[in-house]
């Protein structure tokens, strides 16, 4: 919500309500409006990594703001302008490679980059990465999910979908790079009935404990009202679409999320005003023993046992009879696990990221009025980074207006708390 002061007609001018309610609407218009570093030849500003705000700001709660104040401690590591990142995969040795869907806009960037110099380098070549008159399978189409598997190898979802146009064969599919290499080891191009015209290949997660090479786990949330999971075999290209009517994998019909303070609910049969859909996020337990999903449009969580799931010989039925109910985790988009088991969810309704402890027990990690829409969610052994698209601004949301306010943002934030010092005695 934009507080103004036509919010506080029952309020004593001057009482000390009216003082505190004044000075939280001051420092929002602070944090909203803040000023961010200009862009000088390039698509990109990276490095110099900004505070989110000092150290020492009360927690938001009932022991700290009441909300009103940024939590937690982000760097902004880099600022976008141009198309808006998705996905995020960030190296051991820091390379940092960024998704730039087409499915929304048709821009002419790279759909997949690396971040170098303050640049956004088309990657692992400009032919791969920037529109062309390539077949769609011999090209990048719209790079959405990315990660990377355990043997450092980095995967993205090509969702294949070119905004205003049809879903055309070959564009959808699965692809692996050697980084070190900037060589492409796989694509596995995604089929009917796998793949059907409505398809939104969102987001992807590899597990390299069962099948000969491994097996991909993708979260299909659709452009229309049929999603699903689709599971693939790396050696053998074996495919198939599982759970695709199970209460798991679908949007919820009437959930509502407030939405920069706008309540917004989800009808099946009206155009959506926010960013809606079935199952999208989805992450590997740390022994990649289950595989956590949830739909966008839900704030359930939901797993399952991989090696139900990677097993092609399991029946619908019974993948539906292994589902978990892990209970709710908030309004999420994007999910990633750390090396302690604990699963980060982002919350485009709060415009924080939380964190799930294997207790079940969550935790706020940052919050803040410029974390609109975390997408992409990557974790490190140290960090966890963040894009932030501002989706729900999206022109198709808002009666044709485009809202979104470049630049669009990378942030990053530790997985342990920062360490706080006094020189005071104790």
């Amino acid at each position: 919500m934009r507080m103004t002061d036509r919010h506080l007609p029952d309020l004593p001018k001057g009482s000390s309500s009216w003082r505190h309610v004044q000075a939280c609407m001051s420092r929002r218009r602070l944090v909203a409006g803040a000023a961010v570093a200009p862009l000088v030849g390039g698509m990109v500003s990276l490095g110099g990594a900004l505070p989110a705000r000092a150290q020492g700001t009360p927690t938001t709660g009932v022991n700290g703001d009441q909300g009103y104040e940024p939590a937690g401690s982000f760097d902004i590591v880099a600022e976008f302008y141009g198309p808006g990142p998705s996905g995020i995969v960030v190296a051991e040795n820091g390379r940092i490679f960024v998704g730039f869907p087409r499915h929304a806009i048709n821009h002419k960037g790279a759909t997949l980059g690396e971040l170098v110099n303050g640049r956004v380098v088309p990657w692992p070549s400009a032919a791969l990465s920037l529109p062309s008159s390539a077949a769609p399978a011999d090209r990048l189409m719209s790079i959405h999910g990315m990660t990377m598997d355990t043997q450092g190898r980095l995967w993205a979802i090509d969702d294949g979908k070119l905004a205003g146009q049809s879903l055309q064969p070959g564009a959808a599919k699965i692809v692996c790079f050697d980084i070190a290499a900037n060589r492409l080891l796989h694509s596995i191009i995604l089929k009917s009935p796998t793949l059907l015209p409505d398809s939104h290949m969102n987001d992807l997660r590899v597990d390299l404990t069962h099948g000969q090479a491994g097996t991909v786990y993708v979260s299909d949330s659709s452009f229309g009202h049929s999603p699903g999971l689709v599971v693939v075999d790396v050696a053998s290209g074996k495919q198939r679409r599982v759970l695709a009517t199970h209460p798991s994998t679908q949007a919820e019909a009437g959930f509502m999320a407030v939405v920069e303070g706008v309540p917004l609910v989800y009808d099946p049969a009206q155009k959506p005003r926010f960013v809606v859909g079935g199952v999208d996020g989805v992450t590997l337990s740390a022994s990649s023993d289950r595989l956590y999903y949830a739909p966008l449009t839900s704030r359930r969580l939901y797993s399952l046992p991989t090696a139900l799931l990677s097993d092609f010989s399991v029946s619908d039925a019974d993948l539906a009879k292994a589902v978990r109910d892990e209970g709710e985790k908030g309004t999420a988009d994007g999910l990633a696990t750390d090396a302690q088991g604990r699963i980060y969810t982002t919350n485009f309704e709060h415009d924080c990221i939380l964190r799930r402890n294997t207790d079940g027990s969550f935790d706020l990690m940052v919050h803040d009025p410029r974390i609109l829409s975390p997408d992409g969610i990557f974790c490190t052994r140290t960090h966890v980074y963040c894009t932030l698209g501002q989706w729900n601004r999206l022109a198709s949301f808002n009666n044709g207006q485009d809202k979104r306010r470049p630049p669009y943002h990378l942030i990053r934030f530790p997985i342990e708390p920062v360490p706080t010092y006094s020189a005071e005695p104790t």
